[in-house]
């Protein structure tokens, strides 16, 4: 089961092969995504020369995964992961700490809510990203990269 991050479905909007071809493989399996994902592609299509055709094209898309939303559960999750990423990756000094952003730690707020989503479904998350590799190292999750 597997959760696919913006980059992914991005590359699969566009007809990347190795991509398409490693979600053909797993068409027996459930893929999904995070609501988050799909308001990041939402925004893209907003900024691009083709917006309505880009938005059907996503709406399209979206319609053949799940979406999944943002629970309580996944809430809870965020939470205390985020405070650990901080905990290791943030200020030693604690009121410092409490206002770093995670940004400055170069780990992205949704993506932070796309790993909790993973983690919280067991998911396998599929990304290109970096920060979630920082991630792993606070919290074991799967991750993939299909590029």
């Amino acid at each position: 089961m597997y959760l696919l991050d913006t980059n992914h479905c991005s590359f699969i909007l566009e007809g990347e092969s190795a991509v398409v071809e490693r979600l053909r493989q797993r068409a027996t399996l459930t893929v999904s995504t995070s609501v988050i994902v799909a308001g990041e592609l939402y925004f893209m299509a907003q900024n691009s020369q083709q917006q309505m055709a880009n938005q059907l094209k996503i709406q399209v898309f979206l319609q053949r995964l799940d979406v999944l939303p943002i629970t309580p559960a996944i809430s809870s999750v965020y939470g205390g992961f985020k405070a650990e990423l901080l905990q290791c990756y943030g200020s030693r000094e604690r009121s410092r700490r409490r206002t770093t952003k995670l940004q400055e730690i170069g780990i992205s707020e949704n993506d932070l809510w796309i790993a909790s989503t993973g983690l919280c479904h067991s998911l396998t998350v599929v990304s290109a990203d970096r920060d979630f590799e920082r991630m792993q190292q606070v919290r074991a999750f799967e991750l993939e990269s299909w590029i």
